[in-house]
C-alpha cells in the first residue's frame, strides 16, 4: 500500500507499450472506446472517471504476485479476457517475492486489460505497469502513511513514468485483525459508523484525492455493508473503489447498486477462479446512466 525510499527503479521505459485494439473482442465496444482513450492519453484515471460519469460499473481482479505462477496467470488472463474484466490490480499485503516484475509483464503481453498497481510494501513498484494508486491512509492517524513515506519517496514515483493517482485508502473492519492493519499500525474505521466513513471520504476529496479505496482487507469475514457505500457514495463526486470480502456475485451486485464504481476481488478467486465469470456478470449488469 504505501511507498517509501529507495525504490529500485530499473529499466523504466519513456514510453509504454501501445495497446493492440485488435485484441478486445468485438463484443465489447464500450471496452473497445474506453481502451482507445487510453492509447491516445495513458490515462487509467480518465478510464475510471468516463466510466463512472456514464454509470458504468467496473470490476478488477486483484493479483498477489506471491501467490501465482506462469500457469495460474495465464489461466487468470484466459478467463478475464472471457468474462470482460475491466482491470487488474496487482499487489499485496507483502510480495516478498521477486515476481512483480514478471507478473506483470506477462499480463501485459497477454491482454490489453489495463494493469494498476495496489502496493502493499515500498518494495511494490515496476515501470511495466500502467498506473500507480498512491494511497493515503486517510482512515488512520499514522502520519507516515498520510504523508511522511509520501515525501521522501515523491521524486522516485515521479520518475517512474507510471501515471500516479493519489488515493484515499480507508481500511473498514472486516470482522478479523488483516496484515493491513497489523503493518499499518492504524485501527480500522468501525463497520457500523457509516457517518465517520462519509467524512473521511469527503476529507480526501477535499484535500484533493481522485479515488477513494474503501477495503475490508483480504480474507474478511465481514465485507462492507451497502449501508456505508452508500452513505460515502453519496458524498462524494469522486469514483469509488470498494474491495474486500466479496465472495458471491449477488454481494457485488449489492454492493454496485449501493454507489461502488469499482468491485476488486482477489481472495475468492484465488479460491475458485470460476467465480469470476459470475461476479463480472453482475457487476456489469447494472444498466447504465441515462
Amino acid at each position: 500500500m504505501f511507498l517509501a525510499l529507495f525504490f529500485h527503479l530499473r529499466g523504466i521505459r519513456a514510453l509504454k507499450t501501445p495497446l493492440r485494439l485488435n485484441r478486445i473482442p468485438n463484443f465489447c465496444p464500450f471496452l473497445q472506446l474506453h481502451l482507445s482513450s487510453i492509447c491516445m492519453k495513458g490515462g487509467i484515471y480518465q478510464l475510471l472517471a468516463n466510466q463512472q460519469t456514464a454509470g458504468r460499473k467496473s470490476f478488477a481482479v486483484l493479483i498477489d504476485p506471491d501467490k501465482v505462477n506462469t500457469a495460474i496467470i495465464n489461466e487468470l488472463v484466459e478467463r478475464a479476457l472471457t468474462c470482460k474484466v475491466d482491470h487488474f490490480f496487482v499487489g499485496g499485503s507483502l510480495v516478498i517475492s521477486s515476481q512483480l516484475d514478471s507478473c506483470i509483464k506477462q499480463i501485459k503481453s497477454s491482454c490489453n486489460i489495463p494493469v494498476t498497481l495496489f502496493p502493499g510494501s515500498p518494495s511494490q513498484i515496476s515501470s511495466h505497469a500502467d498506473a500507480l494508486l498512491y494511497l493515503s491512509l486517510i482512515s488512520g492517524r499514522n502520519p507516515e502513511l498520510l504523508i511522511g513515506q509520501h515525501v521522501i519517496s515523491a521524486p522516485f514515483v515521479k520518475k517512474s513514468g507510471l501515471e500516479i493517482i493519489p488515493t484515499g485508502y480507508m481500511v473498514i473492519d472486516g470482522g478479523a485483525p488483516t496484515t493491513v492493519s497489523y503493518i499499518s499500525n492504524a485501527n480500522p474505521i468501525p463497520a457500523d459508523k457509516n457517518d465517520i466513513a462519509m467524512c473521511t471520504a469527503m476529507a480526501g476529496e477535499m484535500l484533493g484525492m481522485k479515488l477513494i479505496y474503501m477495503d475490508a482487507g483480504s480474507g474478511a469475514r465481514k465485507p462492507i455493508t451497502e449501508s456505508m457505500i452508500e452513505r460515502v457514495a453519496k458524498n462524494i463526486a469522486i469514483p469509488l473503489i470498494v474491495g474486500g470480502g466479496i465472495t458471491d456475485p449477488e454481494k457485488a451486485y449489492r454492493n454496485c447498486k449501493a454507489g461502488a464504481d469499482v468491485i476488486v476481488v482477489g481472495n475468492a478467486i484465488e479460491k475458485d477462479p470460476s467465480i469470476m465469470a459470475e461476479i463480472s456478470a453482475a457487476v456489469h449488469s447494472l444498466p447504465l446512466a441515462v
